[in-house]
């Protein structure tokens, strides 16, 4: 089967509609899936729930979406320095289901698992415990205590940046950026994924893969990327 499409608009082709749950990978900048996000901005879908780490900031990622009042609400762990993200929630506008950043990533992997909940103890007795079920388990130290049931995220789309990915699929995501676009790409009904190089099939080492190509549907290769920085930080130039 050809996964590969000729750009992000024809990979998206007929996945998109209105109130959608989108599953959105990248950490900050690192890692997003830039043509893709760029693609539903021009689609002109609104409604949106992002279950994503984070919005990006202003203009970028899910930020610009953000911009164009495409997305309606966020289930995320970070605001960061996104003053739109920031001036929409405190407005009412846009709804927010804040979560630990660990507490997410398991709840995608756990819906990529077919598990449809999970006890934790990360957030009892804070407000991110209010409204959830509470039950006691004894853990492996022998000691009882108190977890909250977690619900794992089931999207209708992943959208996700690779490396690199071979023709069927096999995708190796590089650093920071394997750290939510894993868990995000197994989540959707339905996976996208833009990536940096194609290569040829049983070019990638097995043990190096981190996506296998069965969660994968479709591909586009959205290179060149232009590097972009969340916070410039210099020092002053020293005198000779």
């Amino acid at each position: 089967m050809n996964k590969l499409y000729p750009n992000a608009a024809a990979a998206l082709e007929g996945l998109l509609e209105d109130n959608m749950v989108i599953a959105s990978g990248g950490f900050g900048l690192c890692g997003i899936p830039e043509r893709l996000l760029e693609a539903i901005r021009a689609s002109g879908v609104k409604g949106l729930t992002f279950a994503s780490n984070n919005a990006g900031i202003d203009n970028e990622g899910i930020g610009m979406l953000l911009r164009t009042k495409q997305v309606a609400k966020m289930i995320s762990s970070y605001v960061g320095e996104n003053k739109e993200f920031e001036r929409q929630f405190l407005s009412g506008e846009l709804e927010v289901e804040f979560c630990p950043q660990g507490t997410l990533a398991e709840r995608m992997r756990a819906g990529g698992a077919g598990i449809p909940g999970f006890f934790t103890k990360t957030g009892v007795g804070t407000q991110v415990a209010e409204g959830k079920e509470h039950k006691s388990f004894v853990g492996r130290d022998g000691v009882e205590e108190t977890y909250i049931l977690e619900r794992g995220i089931f999207a209708d789309l992943s959208i996700v940046k690779a490396w690199k990915a071979d023709e069927t699929g096999n995708a190796v995501f590089r650093k920071t950026a394997r750290n939510f676009n894993q868990p995000a790409a197994t989540c959707g009904k339905v996976c996208v994924v833009e990536v940096e190089e194609i290569v040829p099939t049983c070019s990638l080492d097995p043990d190096a893969i981190h996506l296998p190509g069965v969660f994968v549907n479709r591909m586009i290769v959205g290179a060149p990327y232009d590097k972009k920085i969340e916070f410039r930080t210099v020092r002053e130039r020293e005198s000779a």
